[in-house]
């Protein structure tokens, strides 16, 4: 079960709350919740210290008694508290929300791609050096960016279309730039990669991340794409979260995200949730099922938890995803899943 969800009271409502909302605390700013409940306890009896939110800047204290949040929060609210360094907290009375309004995310983070078991699922660490990353990073800095509603891309051999969820292949931009080419060579060569080497990638998205931004859940569109995806993570780490889902109307009820990739409809039922995290200059290859039925997409979070350890996101993460564009309708052992067989 997850943790407790709070919000801020109705009005009229928030002097009778034992929970108060306390912004400038919180592991992010040095301070653990054992910390926290050590200071607010000289109130009254602590139930819990939660997280607010994703940034952990802010926390949730939760006493037993109404009348213990009330004192402390006469006594510490906008003046520097002398137990957390002198910090000075601005603090709310908060409350807790209906059982039935809370949904649990509590999925593990594994380290390594063969811990999820996910067929067609890996993860290569340390595919690329910190001088490549450096040298990856200034290149694309140095082209044009196209901003899109939360973050911003650039796009190499074909354009993925976003309206249309696919890519024009009668639209070729050329050939991939010249500063992944070791990189393809890398991919070609590489013992791990094995039968994946032989797909020749033609066209590649550069993705820029901004804290707290992630991507939204969502399977490469089938007829854009074949075989393999590949990629690369630089500058950042993130926790990138696969799905599976039953089938059924999942196809006949195909909707699209802001960024054009399938989705899944609200009538789909959640089969498994599997997370990994993902460091800079790692190399994620996404074939098979893990490619065709398995939704992927990256929480928006400021921190992630892997593995009780919270790790703040960098100030941005860049993605170079590389595919091969598909000619031809998809023919993959799983329609339920598939644009290209959706009507069969």
């Amino acid at each position: 079960m997850g943790l407790p969800r709070f919000a801020r009271p109705k009005e009229g409502d928030g002097e009778s709350s034992p929970n108060l909302y306390v912004a400038n605390c919180g592991p992010a700013v040095g301070l653990s919740y054992d910390t926290i409940a050590s200071a607010f306890s000289s109130f009254g009896e602590i139930k819990g210290v939660y997280a607010a939110d994703e940034s952990g800047a802010r926390v949730i204290v939760s006493f037993l008694e109404s009348g213990s949040a009330d004192s402390a929060f006469k006594a510490l609210n906008g003046r520097p508290c002398p137990h957390l360094g002198g910090r000075s907290l601005h603090i709310r009375h908060s409350v807790l929300q209906p059982q039935s309004s809370i949904v649990h995310h509590t999925v593990p983070v594994a380290l390594m791609a063969s811990d999820l078991n996910i067929p067609g699922l890996y993860l290569f660490h340390d595919f690329i050096t910190a001088e490549e990353e450096k040298e990856l990073l200034l290149a694309v800095d140095n082209r044009p960016w196209k901003s899109l509603s939360k973050r911003r891309v650039q796009h190499y051999g074909y354009e993925f279309c976003y309206d249309t969820k696919n890519v024009d292949t009668k639209q070729h931009l050329g050939a991939l730039p010249s500063f992944v080419s070791s990189i393809l060579k890398r991919v070609s060569s590489s013992p791990d990669i094995n039968d994946h080497a032989n797909l020749v990638l033609d066209q590649l998205t550069v993705n820029e991340y901004q804290p707290g931004v992630g991507l939204s859940p969502h399977i490469d569109t089938h007829s854009a794409f074949e075989g393999s995806i590949f990629s690369l993570s630089l500058a950042g780490p993130c926790i990138m979260e696969f799905r599976r889902y039953t089938s059924g109307s999942w196809v006949r009820n195909i909707t699209s995200n802001t960024d054009g990739q399938i989705e899944n409809p609200d009538s789909c039922t959640e089969l498994s949730r599997k997370a990994i995290y993902l460091p800079p200059r790692s190399m994620l290859l996404i074939s098979g099922e893990a490619r065709y039925a398995w939704q992927h997409y990256i929480p928006h979070h400021k921190i992630d938890n892997v593995k009780g350890t919270m790790i703040r996101r960098s100030s941005r993460r860049v993605s170079f995803t590389f595919r091969k564009v598909r000619t031809g309708p998809c023919q993959c052992e799983f329609p339920q899943y598939c644009d290209s067989q959706s009507d069969r």
